[in-house]
C-alpha cells in the first residue's frame, strides 16, 4: 500500500474565466484546501480575516517577506498580496490537496520556489475563455464597470493569455459546469500520478 502525497494546484486566468469559481467549488466540496492570502488593503464589507484574506499591516507584510516567508507575492495597486509557504506546505506533507488561484507572476514564482515539497507537489493550469468576444462578453456582464475601465481589464486579460504556454495544463473554457468537470478530472488523473505516490 502506498499513501498519497498531497497536490499543490496553481490556477491562473484572466478575470471573467471563472478561476476563482472554480477552486472554491472544489474546496467547498472538501477535494481541497484553498489557500487564503494575506493582503495589505483593508477589508470590503463581507470579508472575513482568515476566510477571504489575512489582513496584514504593510509593516507586518514586509517583514514576513523579508524573512522569506511567502511562496510568491506581488503588489496591485498600492496593495501587497501574498501566500504564505505555511499556509502551503503543511497541508501537502499531510497528504492533502492545495488549491490556489493565481496570476501569472504568481505562477512563476510557485514555479521558481526551490522548497522541495512544492516543486514536488505543483501542478498549474491555465483556463483560457473561449474567444475573444467572449471574453470581453463576460468582462462587460457585470454592468457595473464604465468602457475605459472595460477596456483596461481586456487588455491586461489579453496580455495574462500569451503566458499559457507556461502552464502544464490549459482548460479552454465553455459553460460553468463543462469547465468544473474537466477540472475535476484533471484533479483525479494527477492524484493518480505514481511520483506522488510514497510507499507507506
Amino acid at each position: 500500500m502506498s499513501e498519497r502525497k498531497g497536490m499543490l494546484l496553481v490556477v491562473s486566468g484572466p478575470s471573467g474565466s471563472g478561476k476563482t469559481t472554480m477552486c472554491r467549488r472544489l474546496a467547498d466540496e472538501g477535494e481541497a484546501h484553498y489557500s487564503v492570502s494575506c493582503t495589505t488593503r483593508a477589508a470590503r464589507p463581507g470579508e472575513t480575516h482568515g476566510r477571504d484574506y489575512h489582513f496584514l499591516s504593510r509593516e507586518d507584510f514586509l517583514k514576513k517577506r523579508e524573512a522569506g516567508e511567502f511562496l510568491e507575492s506581488a503588489e496591485v495597486h498600492g496593495n501587497l498580496y501574498g501566500t504564505l509557504i505555511s499556509e502551503v506546505t503543511g497541508f501537502l506533507e499531510e497528504g492533502k490537496d492545495v488549491v490556489m488561484d493565481l496570476d501569472v507572476q504568481g505562477a512563476t514564482q510557485v514555479r521558481a520556489c526551490r522548497d522541495a515539497i512544492i516543486r514536488l507537489s505543483a501542478v498549474d493550469l491555465f483556463v483560457m475563455p473561449p474567444s475573444e468576444e467572449e471574453l470581453l462578453a463576460r468582462l462587460s456582464g457585470r454592468g457595473t464597470d464604465s468602457a475605459e475601465v472595460i477596456a483596461l481589464r481586456m487588455k491586461n486579460a489579453l496580455g495574462e493569455i500569451s503566458h499559457w504556454p507556461e502552464y502544464d495544463y490549459r482548460l479552454l473554457s465553455g459553460s460553468q459546469e463543462e469547465d468544473y468537470s474537466r477540472f475535476k478530472s484533471l484533479v483525479v488523473a494527477e492524484r493518480m500520478r505514481v511520483s506522488r505516490l510514497a510507499e507507506a
